[in-house]
Order: structure tokens, then C-alpha cells, then sequence
């Protein structure tokens, strides 16, 4: 009897023995000796997966999200009271005043390289940061963006929170529906080259081989023309657009999809372009195009779409 007590007691209290741990972001290991009690999210797509962990409890506010977005319905309520601290990327001061201790945060999310806001200036006030996965690229050598950065996101979160259980569940569910929706997908004879149009005309603005929208595309069966670009997003010209003539545009961005679908049917260098012949356009939203819990629906439309006559 005392050994059953003594072992319902040590299991009661293994949480409080899970500290210290040590993540991976980026090219940094970061070490938590308790969980975050005061966190700052930024951008839709990161906020997102803060919610999908259920932290609203470990937050102070969010940042960067209607400086560029509008919460949906779905996201409001989630985040309940929590203020904005910024509309678009928050100071030092901002989150200093706040008193946040962790910052979820990447690079071109929240942090530029050689800006006032980079986990080593943040250090010195108490705040740690973890780096978005499939920002990495702007700070070091990675792989293409793949689902397995999103997925990583989600349960070192839950390592850093001390909801790990919770993280490898969601995680689990999350490949078990993309499972079920590839599986229920007729073949593809030949994945169909994709564009991915963000914004401009005289150079479009796209996603590169590091940008979540790659692996997206893959994962519905798709090629991205330009898996071959070095980058994360930036801008081609469109001769080499052309010139890999995509037979699907996936519009993505600020400018409205039915404003770049229309820039490219009227414009007669289009015209030979496979996409464009047969009016092929793809609507993503930008929280669906980055790393975050609406990736899976993002694949869902991208693999009925490549399917559609």
C-alpha cells in the first residue's frame, strides 16, 4: 500500500519534474526551467497554434495580426480578451511593457535579421524566444519547408508549456486527416507545375523552395515551379514564369485573388500559359499558406483543385 501511494504521489507530481528542457530553434538551444507564464505570440498563423495548444491562460497578448489581417470569427474567440500589443511587428518596449517571458516569434514574423527585436537583445529583459521553424532559413541552412516544420512548431510548444501530451495529440490528429484526405484522392498521372502569385505585376512576388507553400503543394501532389528558388518569399521575373508554364496559380496576399486573376487573363503575355488558358486559380488565405493548424484544409483545396477537369 505505501509503494502504490508513494508511486500515485510521484505520478501526481511529475510535472513539476519536467524542467529544465531544451528545445531546438532554429540554430539556438533554448532551455525553459519552468513554463512561460506571460507569452506574446506573433502573426495569425503563430497565434493559431498557441490557441490550438489552449495557452490563452500563459498569454499576455498577440502581435502583427491587423496590421496586415482581420481575425475571423473562429480566431477572435479564441483569443477572448487578449489585447494586441502591435498591429504590425511589436518593439523591445512593447513587449518589455507587457511583461512578457516568451516570445513566439520568427524571422520575417515578428523579427527581422539585424533589427531591435532578435532573441539576443530580448535575453537581457527576461524574454526567451522560440523561432518559428520555417523562418529558419533566413539565419541558416535548412531543408525545403516541409509539414514535418509545422508539426516540430507544434510540440516543442508543447514541451516549452508542459503540454506535451497535448501537442502530440494534436500532431497525431493532424497527420491522421491529411492520411485520410490523400487517401480518399484520385492519382494524379503527373503532378501538375504550380505557381504560387503573392503579388506585383511587374515582378511577381512568390514562394520559394523555403516557403510553407512548397511543401503544400507536395503534400496535394503538386509541383512548385519554383522549387528550384533559393528563397523563402521573394520576387522572379515573369519571363521565368512563363517560361515554366504553370498550369495552376495559387493566389495568395494582400492584392485580392480576383484582382491578380484578373491582371493575368487580360494581359496577353499570359495567354499561352497553360494556368491561365484553361482559368485554373487556386484561392488560399495567407493563415492557410503559412505554418500553422490550417495547413491540412490548405492541402485539402490544393489536392481537389489539381484534381478538377
Amino acid at each position: 500500500m505505501r509503494s502504490f501511494l508513494c508511486l500515485a504521489l510521484l505520478t501526481l507530481a511529475s510535472p513539476a519534474f519536467a524542467y529544465p528542457v531544451t528545445v531546438q530553434s532554429c540554430d539556438r538551444e533554448v532551455t525553459f526551467d519552468a513554463a512561460p507564464t506571460a507569452a506574446v505570440s506573433n502573426d495569425v498563423n503563430l497565434t493559431e497554434m498557441m490557441l490550438a495548444l489552449e495557452l490563452t491562460d500563459r498569454m499576455v497578448g498577440f502581435t502583427g495580426i491587423n496590421g496586415w489581417n482581420n481575425l475571423d470569427a473562429a480566431m477572435r474567440e479564441g483569443v477572448g480578451e487578449l489585447p494586441e500589443l502591435a498591429e504590425k511587428y511589436p518593439t523591445k518596449e512593447v513587449l518589455v511593457g507587457a511583461g512578457a517571458d516568451f516570445y513566439f516569434a520568427g524571422w520575417n514574423y515578428g523579427m527581422r535579421v539585424g533589427g531591435d527585436v532578435t532573441p539576443e537583445i530580448l535575453a537581457p529583459f527576461g524574454i526567451q524566444v522560440y523561432e518559428l521553424s520555417e523562418s529558419c532559413t533566413h539565419i541558416m541552412d535548412k531543408e525545403a519547408a516541409s509539414m514535418a516544420d509545422m508539426y516540430a512548431d507544434i510540440l516543442n510548444l508543447g514541451r516549452i508549456f508542459g503540454v506535451e501530451d497535448r501537442a502530440e495529440a494534436l500532431v497525431a490528429s493532424y497527420r491522421d486527416e491529411l492520411d485520410a484526405i490523400l487517401a480518399n484522392l484520385a492519382p494524379l498521372e503527373e503532378a501538375p507545375r504550380v505557381f504560387v502569385y503573392d503579388s506585383g505585376e511587374d515582378t511577381p512576388f512568390t514562394a520559394g523552395r523555403y516557403a510553407m507553400p512548397n511543401a503544400l503543394i507536395e503534400a496535394a501532389g503538386g509541383t512548385n515551379v519554383m522549387n528550384d528558388f533559393e528563397k523563402s518569399w521573394s520576387t522572379v521575373g515573369w519571363e521565368a514564369v512563363v517560361e515554366r508554364d504553370p498550369e495552376v496559380i495559387v493566389n495568395y496576399g494582400e492584392v485580392t485573388a480576383e484582382q491578380k486573376r484578373a491582371f493575368m487573363m487580360q494581359n496577353p503575355a499570359f495567354a499561352d500559359m497553360s494556368a491561365v488558358r484553361n482559368d485554373r486559380f487556386v484561392i488560399l488565405d495567407y493563415v492557410e499558406a503559412t505554418p500553422g493548424p490550417r495547413n491540412i484544409g490548405a492541402i485539402r483545396a490544393l489536392a481537389k483543385a489539381f484534381r478538377a477537369p
